[in-house]
């Protein structure tokens, strides 16, 4: 007969270090009640996450979505820096769920590691907490899984999934918008999590240190004269590495378009639809907002391109038209509202710029054009 916790000695010498997985459960206790929510039912180490519906719904919703990283992990792994990465991934599916009008509520991750390494994992972890709180919604639940031999040390991959909520009359399903409306675009943070693949090809084609300062990769790719004119624009950049500009954390937007939304119906209007920029870039996603007999006329010339999607273009002989198909061209979100609307929406998100105009799909002969104004 065995008591308590018996010894895996067999486990550990297949490569599973289960002390390890305890250690880093540990370790991401604070960063998960951090997200707490008043909903929340229970603690860490149960076998599921349970939370209310709060109060006040009369026909609730539940809308989820799930996603990973892709491969931004890679240079997160090259670069040994875990603490941002959690970030992307409740971005991507934070952001999705607020498209529907949903509150995310609740989150789960996954982390698939070659070798685990609790102050890695708890570090990995720590971004989702942060990424959570900036979202509101509350880390419930997750999972930690060792692959040794499927997986090489130091190496990882995350996945997770957003549970949001919405009253049935409140859902956002991209009907609601007209001809005439306006497309506000909410700027991105950088790349956030799209297009990696192409950034890394790219990398390695040009042999670019991650470690180089990236105000000299701007000056030797693009001259000194656009790197001058990047800085003056975005001066957290200025002691930056490459690697530190690639890993910039996705811009989590569900807290402002939820607010936006309340100051809309306070003054008798709401919003028209919501689209999160992701693969695909403007072309892909922003007709998503909308009508299918409608698509959106774009004047790129209203907002600024951010300087690595410009330096990505000029090492891969890329032109403008092909970065916002492919990354999402220095915007990251889009909300529609009618025109009466504008005003009180850059009010309530002041970074907010009208960057189109909704019209009938065969006018501009498809559901998304570019055109200056």
């Amino acid at each position: 007969m065995t008591k308590g916790t018996a010894p895996r000695t067999a486990y550990a010498r297949a490569g599973v270090d289960v002390a390890a997985g305890d250690a880093a459960v540990e370790r991401m206790r604070a960063a998960v009640e951090s997200t707490r929510r008043v909903e929340v039912v229970g603690g860490l180490g149960g076998f599921g996450g349970a939370i209310a519906i709060p109060a006040g719904y009369r026909e609730p919703l539940i809308v989820s979505s799930t996603d990973g990283v892709g491969t931004k992990t890679a240079l997160a792994t090259a670069l040994g820096r875990w603490d941002t990465i959690g970030v992307d991934l409740v971005a991507m599916c934070a952001d999705d769920v607020v498209c529907t009008g949903a509150e995310p509520l609740a989150f789960l991750d996954y982390v698939a590691v070659g070798r685990l390494d609790p102050d890695a994992v708890a570090a990995l972890v720590g971004g989702v907490a942060a990424g959570c709180v900036a979202a509101g919604c509350a880390l419930v639940g997750g999972e930690t899984a060792e692959h040794p031999g499927l997986m090489e040390p130091g190496t990882f991959d995350l996945a997770g999934t957003c549970i949001g909520i919405v009253e049935r009359a409140d859902v956002l399903d991209g009907t609601a918008a007209c001809a005439g409306d306006i497309v506000l675009g909410l700027p991105s943070s950088g790349l956030h999590s799209n297009g990696f693949s192409l950034v890394r090809s790219l990398l390695a084609e040009w042999d670019i240190p991650l470690d180089r300062p990236y105000q000299e990769q701007l000056a030797r790719t693009l001259g000194d004269a656009t790197r001058d004119a990047a800085l003056a624009a975005e001066p957290e950049y200025a002691l930056a590495t490459v690697g530190d500009v690639l890993l910039t954390p996705t811009r989590i937007y569900a807290r402002g378009v939820l607010a936006l939304r309340r100051a809309l119906r306070a003054a008798g209007l709401d919003l028209r639809g919501v689209a999160h920029v992701t693969g695909g870039g403007l072309p892909g996603n922003a007709p998503r907002a909308l009508p299918p007999a409608l698509g959106v006329r774009v004047d790129p010339s209203r907002w600024p391109m951010p300087s690595v999607m410009r330096l990505l273009g000029a090492l891969g002989g890329i032109d403008e038209v092909e970065l916002r198909a492919t990354f999402n061209g220095g915007i990251g979100m889009v909300v529609v509202v009618a025109p009466e609307a504008v005003d009180i929406a850059i009010a309530s998100l002041p970074d907010a710029v009208a960057i189109g105009i909704v019209a009938p799909a065969d006018e501009l002969g498809g559901r998304y054009l570019e055109a200056s104004s």
